[in-house]
Formats: C-alpha cells, sequence, structure tokens
C-alpha cells in the first residue's frame, strides 16, 4: 500500500527535478549576462566558476549545477512566470507538508562529488550579495554547518575563509578582489549533538528530591533555548536570516504524525529505526530553535542520498520531496 503511493510521488517528483533542470538548462545557455535575472555579483560568480582558467581542479559541472539550481529558484524563478513559480509551489508545498515552518531545499550529490566545494560556493554567493545588498532578505552573511558527527566537522574547516586550506583560495573559488567581501561571512560549523539542552546545574539525585520539596514539581535544571543558541553560536547572535548548512541531511527530518501502515518493526530493526528518530528529532528540533531565536533565510540540505530513514513514517527509501536537483550515482560514473 505504502510503497504504491510512493511510487507514483517518486515519478511525479522525478519529473519536478527534470523540469527545473531543462529550466536552469535553458537559462545557462543565455548568452548575455544582462538576461539572467541576477544581481551583478551573482553574474559575476557564474562566469568565474564556468570560465575560470583554473590553475588546479576546476569545479565539476555538477557542483556547478547545483549551485545553480539554488540561484536560479532564489533569484531568477520569481520573476519568470507561470512554469517557474510551479516549481517554487512544489518546494513550498512540499516543505509546509514535511518541515512546518522551515524552508528547506535539499541537492543531491552522489558520493565524492565534492558536496564541500558545493558548500563553498554557496557560501560565497550568499555573502558578496549580502555585502552588497543589506537590505535584501534573499541573502545572508551568517552561516550554521550542521555535521552528524566530530570528523565530518573538523573536514569543513576549509570552509572558513581564514583556514590555511580554505577552498576559497586554495581552489580559487571567488576572485580576489571580492575576497574581502567574503571575508565579512560568520561561519559557525557544529554537529546536531550540539543541540541537546545542557543541565546548568549537576544536582545529585537526593539533593534534587530535597530541593523539589514535597510537591511534584520538577526542579528545572536545563539551559533554555536561548542560552543553547548562545553556547553552540554565540558569533550568530544579532544576525538575523541564518542559513543553515546540513552536512549528511538524510539524518535530519520531522516524523510523519501517521506511520505507513506495513511497518510493524521488531528487534534491531526496531531499535534502529528508535535511534533513527530520536537524532532526527535532536537535529530537527535544534534548527527550529535557531529559527524562533534567530530567524532563517533557508536550509539547504546536502547528501547523496535524501531519503527518509526506516521508522520516520514515510516509506524508506522515498526522496525528500524538497530535493530540486539530482546528481546521481549513475551520472557520477558515467563522468568518471
Amino acid at each position: 500500500m505504502a510503497s504504491a503511493v510512493s511510487d507514483e510521488e517518486q515519478k511525479y517528483h522525478s519529473a519536478i527535478i527534470n523540469g527545473v533542470r531543462a529550466e536552469v538548462d535553458k537559462w545557462r545557455s543565455l548568452p548575455s549576462p544582462n538576461d539572467w535575472g541576477v544581481t551583478p555579483e551573482t553574474a559575476r560568480l557564474l562566469q568565474h566558476w564556468r570560465h575560470h582558467p583554473f590553475s588546479g581542479v576546476r569545479p565539476f559541472f555538477c557542483q556547478v549545477e547545483a549551485v545553480e539550481t539554488a540561484i536560479w529558484l532564489t533569484e531568477v524563478a520569481p520573476t519568470r512566470g507561470r512554469m517557474a513559480q510551479t516549481f517554487l509551489d512544489h518546494l513550498a508545498s512540499s516543505n509546509e507538508d514535511a518541515n512546518p515552518g522551515l524552508t528547506r531545499l535539499a541537492l543531491k550529490l552522489a558520493t565524492g562529488a565534492g558536496k564541500t566545494t558545493v558548500m563553498a560556493m554557496l557560501i560565497a554567493w550568499q555573502t558578496i550579495n549580502a555585502v552588497r545588498h543589506p537590505n535584501s532578505k534573499r541573502f545572508t552573511r551568517g552561516f550554521l554547518l550542521v555535521a552528524p558527527g566530530l570528523t565530518i566537522k573538523d573536514r569543513l574547516r576549509v570552509l572558513l575563509p581564514n583556514d590555511a586550506d580554505s577552498y576559497y583560495k586554495t581552489r580559487e573559488l571567488v576572485p580576489a578582489d571580492l575576497m574581502a567581501d567574503l571575508e565579512r561571512c560568520k561561519i559557525v560549523i557544529t554537529n546536531y549533538h550540539s543541540f541537546k539542552l545542557r543541565e546548568r546545574l549537576e544536582v545529585a539525585k537526593g539533593t534534587r528530591l530535597l530541593l523539589q520539596g514535597r510537591g511534584n514539581n520538577a526542579l528545572d535544571t536545563l539551559e533554555s533555548e536561548g542560552q543553547m543558541i548562545q553556547r553552540v553560536m554565540p558569533e550568530l547572535m544579532g544576525l538575523k536570516n541564518v542559513m543553515v548548512i546540513n552536512d549528511e541531511a538524510h539524518h535530519c527530518y520531522q516524523e510523519k504524525p501517521v506511520k505507513v501502515e506495513d511497518e510493524d518493526l521488531k528487534g534491531d530493526d526496531k531499535k534502529e529505526a528508535e535511534e533513527n528518530n530520536e537524532a532526527a528529532r535532536l537535529w530537527i528540533n535544534g534548527i527550529k530553535a535557531v529559527q524562533r531565536q534567530l530567524g532563517l533565510n533557508r536550509v539547504i540540505d546536502l547528501s547523496a542520498t535524501p531519503f527518509f530513514l526506516r521508522g520516520s513514517g514515510y516509506a524508506e527509501g522515498t526522496l525528500f520531496p524538497w530535493t530540486m536537483s539530482d546528481f546521481s550515482l549513475m551520472d557520477a560514473i558515467e563522468c568518471g
């Protein structure tokens, strides 16, 4: 039952992704930057990524295409009439269903396609525009990068403009004269575990019972949401409109309240599903806390597998419906 519905949904969703890709292809082929419908800063970056004589590895087509998709949906589609509006409506309604209150956009990139480079390009595009257009709500210079573990968090240091191995310089992703603007970004790299509210007061069990007294009032010693934000991302306090970039984003979802019918899990499968859901809950609730405390521009999800996990309430393996760009494993193998 669940998988039949899912097949139909997947076909519809593939049509959406292919439709966006076709529109981005047409837009990319327009010869004059004056016809691109983007800011001069965005046009400059696009020309750089497409045509600069890179001394090392040039950005792969799939990396540029993923960033172009985000740019097209943000800057171009809102002014491109009914066809483009269809895709924006799809994105809005799939978020309303699955992530109420959040605007998420997933970019699917096969393993090895270089998600970190895509993150660097997204940060450059957003920051340089935010600095040059400070009143625009479409752009931000504040970024929260969320990873599922410490090793990935450490690997993302290359996204800090002042890091010795910063991708903006070592991979020549930003023209030299725009680097000063880029350096005004504020970036916090964390892992989702940091969203867990911590004890402000270490109280022994006996003392806790004593302090609670005879009433049943539990002693609240956990930090508040605002205190958690202050601890995890002090650099972003005072900035509004922060962009969240989720790495390995398939671990971040909101459970569906009504589960699919065929999901009666037992044993290890049930335990794994419960662990997945607990992690997902902590991750998505942390992002919602940032939304409430600071305000969010958008959440960009990067993953080779942006699919719902078993136990999420959705049919296992269903593609996140807010996925708008897909560079698949088959594409990656064909491209070498």
